[in-house]
């Protein structure tokens, strides 16, 4: 029977907070070894931004973030920042853009942020090993045993970056939260975030033939404290997507309404007060097509103008209808789930990890980043900056 590998720090997952992990790790003279049972590195980091990777956003900060503990990011945010990301790319030599709201996205493709990653660690003498299934991860004394279809390995510490149950097509699995729960660390439950909302059968009947219109508009989902977002929202064969219905969902639970301001910063049918305005469906129509498609509009009136508004068009009926438009109450019948779904929200509970170091409070050398724990960033490259500084965090410290 061959020997052990023996290693000073083992991680568990090739995406992007286990890349920047053992780069980091490497660099302080650790012997650092990657595992993924996928045959490529960074499968999830290709796929990101349509191809061209959204790597970072300017305005990533804790409160972007959701999480049972919203303090719990900003050790690792002060320790890597999006200023630090930047300057690695630049490093790198590859160009890049803000495209909006601070998102900041590769010229040329993804593959420029993997190659960065891939460099840096063969740089820093890390070993990837891929095609590895993991059977069993053993505590033993003051370090680990990790079993694998290759072998046993040994290490003084085990990372675990194996990310959440989105995208299961790409080789997502619960594996992280099981051996979590194995060591005894808490689970906070976990969900489908950023991702499209599914109408009810009501409201499918009424909007689906609309798929493929689209609006900017603002959203929140009902908590004691809504988060609003302003984006565009699209209709779909199914329900809604579109980046602000997906930010929504984060914060969205079933059986929740979902709240839509279909006209931001605009009184629409303020020309129908006027005196000698004309008021009738049609002007009403004409004014709603000003930030609405044709057929969207025509539909909402249909769908929303009040009783007997069609022979009185009243002011105070008038105020009713542009209080629904900006706040269009939509209960969804739930999401596209997992497989729709760009991250996992929930995991690991971070009351029991040490927000600096990201290592299991009761397990010496035992270590959870990324997608696994509790944070679960807005869309924009939010999802990478968490990334990105959990992995450095425990890489400083494994």
């Amino acid at each position: 029977m061959a020997s052990a590998q023996q290693f000073d720090v083992v991680v568990l997952g090739a995406g992007a907070a286990g890349l920047m992990c053992a780069m980091e790790s490497g660099r302080r003279g650790r012997r650092v070894l990657v595992l993924d049972h996928a045959d490529k590195p960074g499968k999830k980091i290709l796929i990101s931004g349509g191809g061209r990777c959204n790597f970072t956003n300017l305005h990533a900060r804790p409160e972007n973030y959701l999480s049972a503990n919203p303090h719990f990011a900003k050790s690792a945010f002060a320790r890597f920042t999006p200023a630090d990301m930047i300057a690695l790319v630049e490093k790198h030599g590859i160009p890049y853009h803000e495209k909006t709201l601070g998102q900041l996205f590769c010229d040329r493709s993804a593959h420029d942020i993997l190659n960065l990653l891939l460099k840096e660690c063969a740089e820093a003498g890390v070993k990837l090993q891929m095609s590895t299934s993991i059977r069993n991860v053993q505590k033993t004394g003051p370090g680990f045993v990790v079993e694998t279809n290759a072998g046993e390995i040994r290490a003084a510490s085990v990372v675990v970056a194996t990310g959440g149950l989105s995208i299961p097509k790409m080789g997502a699995t619960g594996f992280g939260y099981d051996l979590a729960q194995q060591f005894g660390l808490k689970i906070v439950e976990c969900r489908p975030g950023l991702v499209p909302l599914v109408f009810s059968a009501q409201d499918r009947e009424a909007w689906c033939d609309l798929s493929g219109l689209s609006a900017e508009v603002v959203a929140s989902a009902r908590q004691k404290k809504p988060q609003a977002f302003r984006e565009k929202m699209l209709i779909t064969h199914r329900g809604l997507s579109g980046p602000v219905i997906l930010q929504a969902s984060s914060y969205w639970r079933p059986g929740q309404p979902v709240t839509l301001d279909l006209a931001p910063d605009s009184r629409v049918f303020a020309p129908l007060l006027a005196p000698k305005a004309r008021r009738d469906a049609n002007a009403a129509l004409l004014a709603l097509r000003t930030i609405l498609p044709a057929r969207m509009a025509e539909r909402w009136l249909a769908v929303h103008t009040p009783p007997g508004l069609t022979k009185d068009w009243t002011n105070a009926s008038i105020a009713t209808l542009e209080q629904r438009l900006h706040a269009w109450e939509l209960t969804p019948a739930g999401t596209e789930g997992y497989v729709k779904a760009e991250v996992t929200a929930g995991g690991v509970d971070t009351a029991d990890l040490d927000a600096k170091t990201m290592q299991a409070r009761n397990v010496p050398g035992l270590f959870f980043i990324g997608e696994v724990v509790d944070v679960t960033g807005w869309l924009g490259g939010y999802n990478f900056q968490w990334a990105w500084a959990s992995g450095v965090s425990a890489g400083q410290a494994a």
